[in-house]
């Protein structure tokens, strides 16, 4: 976990964009030989149970040598959406001629093309609207950063129409070198460690850890099954009405589970497919969140599931799917449904509402908080990204330095919490004022269905993003828009609260009032 620290540090200090370097909006991580996840540091987990696919992908598809470095980001290879860059690395020493490890890291470039500033377009129905593609590329061969090549694909996708190149190449080329010497101090302090213990104390001891975090799993599936009859059945919908549906069987003498998907929602004509390793992702995170015990994130915690998704659903969709809210928003659904079934905790915002801005000249890309629903003994907290998402809302100061817009208020929603014993958390309000005609795009989810309450407990309120118009009405604009805005327009987003966990008694109704 140090090492990915490590990794971590290097990449925000030397990254330029504010994506990276202010919200933090990357993941690092290191690999097995085999290419599963041994361990990382505590950034994104939508990226950390995805990178294993995007590794092991690299591994069947091509020869990885030393002095290379892979690029890629489609779905089909492990990637989640088009803006996650993920750089892959192998970890060589003297006389071993396969990569005895992995580093990689994961970052969200606020451009890459598209049709729509900021690459996270509301309205993108394939892949080919939401910007380049990288599946296998080497960004470093023989240890020269190939420049030229990596340009022309940053660039490509301008021959789609409606579409432009990177809007923020030279921002991409920067970030892109970041990433690459960050995984050159993980592959420095990997060899460092076999220099001091021998290779096989270190593959032996991270063996271990993946062990340890499968026995874990295997541990807790036991326990769930003590009190139900080891079949597990949740649903819950997206604001367009796709069902993500999931039936949880236990083998309680294995201490092992199969996660069937089937009835889940066929894949759509808009953004919200999620590719496989999404849904890979959501399942791990939730498994080491209710673990009663602190271990690493790592693919020991999958060894015990066994994992079934109907193709074609939202939940594996076609390649060429639009998918660049199925990272953001769909990911969020399963993690609450995963919840929802072992009655871990009320829902979330079930939301990162994701809201991009530009013009032909740049794109900038965030995430607002929410409401964490509550748990069985504690209340949720306020204010907070919830499960997936784990990134820094731009300081205001550098948010209004960088870009023109002035930022008219951020605060917290009082009352939008769900009830119960334990109230869920409240949502926040955040109003950004424009002063140039830019393009908005407004990626973002229950604005239709509440986050749901547990055990008696109350749902959250649900969000809302209105544009209020210099000259003009108040438009409302759903959970998923674009518009073009002018100077003195307001775009207001409330993101939703989080559900309430257990029946509030009458005393607890009388507490709650004087908090209020």
């Amino acid at each position: 976990m140090s090492i990915a620290e490590q990794m971590g540090r290097i990449l925000q200090r030397t990254a330029i964009s504010t994506n990276i370097k202010e919200r933090l909006d990357f993941s690092c991580a290191l690999f097995g030989p085999d290419g599963g996840l041994v361990s990382n540091a505590p950034h994104i987990p939508g990226h950390l149970g995805a990178m294993q696919d995007a590794v092991q992908y690299q591994m069947r598809a091509i020869d990885i040598n030393e002095g290379d470095c892979i690029l890629s980001n489609h779905p089909s290879a492990g990637g989640v959406h088009l803006p996650d860059l993920t750089v892959i690395t192998p970890v060589f020493i003297p006389e071993h001629t396969k990569p005895i490890f992995f580093v990689a890291n994961r970052g969200h470039h606020a451009d890459i093309g598209g049709i729509m500033p900021g690459s996270m377009p509301s309205n993108s129905t394939s892949i080919n609207d939401e910007g380049a593609v990288f599946k296998s590329f080497k960004l470093v061969k023989d240890g020269i950063f190939q420049e030229k090549d990596v340009t022309a694909v940053l660039l490509s996708p301008r021959k789609f129409p409606g579409c432009s190149g990177t809007r923020n190449l030279h921002d991409n080329l920067a970030n892109l070198r970041a990433q690459v010497a960050a995984n050159q101090k993980g592959i420095h302090l990997v060899q460092e460690l076999i220099s001091n213990y021998g290779l096989e104390v270190v593959q032996a001891y991270m063996a271990h850890i993946q062990h340890h975090a499968e026995v874990a799993v295997r541990n807790l599936l036991r326990e769930v099954s003590m009190t139900t009859d080891g079949v597990l059945r949740a649903s819950d919908k997206m604001d367009d009405g796709s069902v993500i549906n999931l039936r949880v069987e236990i083998d309680s003498k294995e201490g092992s589970a199969t996660f069937d998907f089937e009835g889940t929602s066929p894949m759509v004509i808009n953004n919200l497919n999620a590719p496989k390793a999404i849904t890979k992702s959501a399942i791990i995170y939730s498994l080491r969140c209710m673990v009663g015990y602190d271990i690493p994130l790592n693919q020991g915690c999958l060894a015990p599931i066994h994992l079934q998704i109907p193709k074609w659903s939202i939940l594996d969709p076609d390649d060429d799917a639009a998918v660049v809210g199925g990272n953001v928003l769909t990911s969020q659904r399963i993690v609450d449904v995963i919840m929802k079934l072992f009655k871990a905790c009320a829902a979330s915002q079930g939301c990162m509402n994701n809201t991009t801005f530009g013009d032909e000249s740049f794109g900038y890309y965030d995430t607002v908080a929410g409401g964490a629903g509550a748990g069985p003994t504690w209340h949720g907290r306020s204010g907070v990204h919830t499960h997936m998402t784990n990134t820094r809302s731009t300081d205001p100061e550098i948010f209004e330095k960088r870009y023109p817009v002035l930022l008219k208020s951020f605060r917290l929603l009082p009352g939008t919490g769900g009830e119960g014993r334990y109230k869920g958390g409240d949502g926040v309000l955040r109003e950004i004022l424009f002063q140039k005609n830019l393009t908005l795009s407004v990626l973002s989810e229950r604005r239709v269905f509440q986050p749901y309450g547990a055990d008696g407990g109350g749902p959250g309120s649900r969000g809302e993003n209105l544009l209020l118009r210099h000259k003009g009405p108040i438009v409302n604009l759903g959970a998923k828009n674009f518009v073009v805005v002018n100077p003195g327009d307001i775009f207001h987003l409330k993101s939703p609260g989080g559900g309430g966990y257990g029946a509030p008694s009458s005393d607890d109704q009388s507490s709650l009032c004087k908090h209020r």
